[in-house]
This record gives structure tokens, sequence and C-alpha cells, in this order.
């Protein structure tokens, strides 16, 4: 039976084989997935596993070893800064300018995606309002609880209408309920038809996601939605899937 080929852009992320090296040192061995528009997709696995490896290949970032991948239809060899101008992205520790307020922000980073000034000035005084920072739009963000930082960091890494936003444990520290809202940003900006790829530590988090895979030791060990994967893996949680197959010598059977 053949294999169907995709469609022209029915991915908006297609990897085959890739992978990286470092020296002797493979972190990143052989991957292969693909994303579709508007989908979420969980990106897990432990700290040195080869998830930021990963990311910043996609991104445009690292150069592959070998294999080959497509981000918004480009090239990651071949057509890395086009894949930059393509998506958004969100960094494991807070990526905004402390010492400039949410306003000067959001405009600097407006600037960088190319938008207009009334671009800019329009999307600018609506995101205050969704935000409900209008009061604070003026205040230095290093001034700013958490929770608005991310919130605002996330809106900052849309502001420009990517076709794919990465997310790099992007909750990281802030309380639950702030941790919902955010989640409820990633539902509203994936319905547009924005994809979005997110590492995440909080296991509950991975019951979001449409799909997700699990890499151990620079391999995708497992990879579907959670309902899928615990009915294949016999487990009642992503967090025991995620031990079983991670760490799997602390998996004892009694």
């Amino acid at each position: 039976m053949q294999t169907r080929q995709p469609m022209p852009n029915e991915y908006s992320i297609d990897v085959q084989n890739l992978t990286k090296k470092f020296g002797a040192f493979t972190a990143v061995n052989e991957i292969s997935f693909n994303t579709k528009k508007g989908e979420i997709f969980g990106f897990l696995g432990a700290n040195g596993a080869g998830k930021s490896t990963a990311m910043k290949m996609l991104c445009g970032l690292l150069v592959p070893s070998s294999g080959q991948a497509t981000v918004a239809s480009f090239d990651i060899n071949k057509e890395s800064e086009k894949v930059k101008k393509r998506i958004g992205y969100m960094s494991q520790k807070f990526s905004l300018y402390q010492d400039l307020t949410a306003r000067e922000n959001i405009r600097f980073f407006g600037g960088i995606y190319g938008l207009s000034n009334k671009q800019i000035k329009e999307k600018t005084d609506e995101l205050m309002e969704r935000l409900h920072l209008t009061d604070f739009a003026n205040t230095q963000v290093g001034d700013l609880p958490l929770g608005w930082k991310q919130k605002l960091a996330f809106s900052v890494a849309v502001f420009h209408g990517p076709e794919i936003v990465f997310l790099d444990e992007p909750t990281g520290g802030v309380d639950p309920v702030t941790r919902r809202e955010f989640w409820e940003m990633i539902y509203a900006t994936a319905k547009l038809g924005t994809t979005i790829f997110v590492t995440t530590h909080y296991m509950d988090e991975s019951e979001y996601c449409d799909r997700v895979s699990i890499m151990v030791d620079g391999r995708i060990e497992a990879l579907g939605s959670p309902k899928e994967l615990k009915a294949k893996y016999h487990v009642k949680s992503m967090d025991e899937l995620f031990l079983q197959l991670a760490r799997p010598e602390t998996v004892k059977i009694f």
C-alpha cells in the first residue's frame, strides 16, 4: 500500500530524520513528526532529552547535522531567514525588556516584525485592552506581576500574526489561575489557525494539547494524542507515562 504524500502546505511543520550532533555527542537523533495548522503540539522530555536543540533547529537558530524539515513551508536548511519571519517565539527565560514599558516593548517588537506605525498603534491599543493593561501601559515591564509579564510576552510573540508560535516552557513559575488564563490565550490563538508548538514540564498541561511527543535521549519515544498514549501504555495519567518512558528505572512493578 502506497504511503500518501502530503499536499503542499498540509503541514505547518514537517520533520524527517532530523539530527544534530556536537562532536561525538548526538543531541537529536533522527526525529520525524509533523504538525497541522491550528494544532497544539506538546514537545515533552526530561532536561537534556534534546527538546531545546530540536526547537532551535526548527526556528532557524541551529543548522542540522542531517535530515530535513520545513517550517511554514520553508526549508530550515536553505531558507532559515524566511522561517524566522513566519514564526513567533517565546523563550523559557522572560524575553521582554524589563526596563522598557509594556507599550514600548510592543512598539519595539512590532517594528522588528515589520509592521507599520499605524498597525502597531492600532494593535497595541487593542492588546492593552484585551490584557487589561491599559492603566499599566506606561509601567516598566520589570514592575509588572509575573503572570502579566508572561501573557504580555505571548501576545508580543503572536503580534505579527505568525503561522507558528514556539513556546518554551511558557508557564514556568506562575500560579495555577494564571496558567489556566494563559492556556485560554493559547486556545484562542490556535482557533485562528496558528500552530502552537509548546514545551512544558507540567504534565497536566500536556493534556491540553491535541498531540504530544515525548523525547528520550534525543529520540522521540512516543507520539500521539494524550488519550491514545495513555491507552497504548496502560497508564492513567501523562505524568505516569512520562515517568515510564523518560525514567524507566524509577518504575517498579509490585
